[in-house]
């Protein structure tokens, strides 16, 4: 999908598998369902180091936002999520205060 078919407050996860490299980026519905495919993909990078079948590696990854003002100069973009309510950053904390 083209950027310019996002609208405010829609959410992707981001993963790149080897730094450096190029990122590989899902649209997510929820910061549940972000937080679930980060767990996700982090833990199929462990099977595979555990099961030889990647070498040693570093990934990253996170969760976006698309913003109308992602550079500070109006430009729409994606810009780390956080939750506008709490400052929360972190979305599997996120996800953990709203079970509580």
């Amino acid at each position: 999908m083209s950027d310019n078919n996002y609208k405010p407050g829609d959410l992707r996860v981001w993963w790149i598998p080897q730094i450096p490299g190029k990122s590989f980026d899902v649209p997510v519905e929820s910061v549940k369902q972000g937080a679930f495919l980060l767990k996700t993909l982090a833990l199929y990078d462990i099977f595979q180091l555990e099961n030889k079948i990647k070498p040693d590696f570093c990934n990253v990854g996170g969760l976006s936002v698309w913003c109308e003002d992602a550079d500070g100069d109006g430009t729409p973009g994606w810009c780390d999520w956080i939750d506008e309510e709490t400052g929360e950053d972190d979305p599997f904390e996120w996800v953990k205060r709203q079970a509580a």
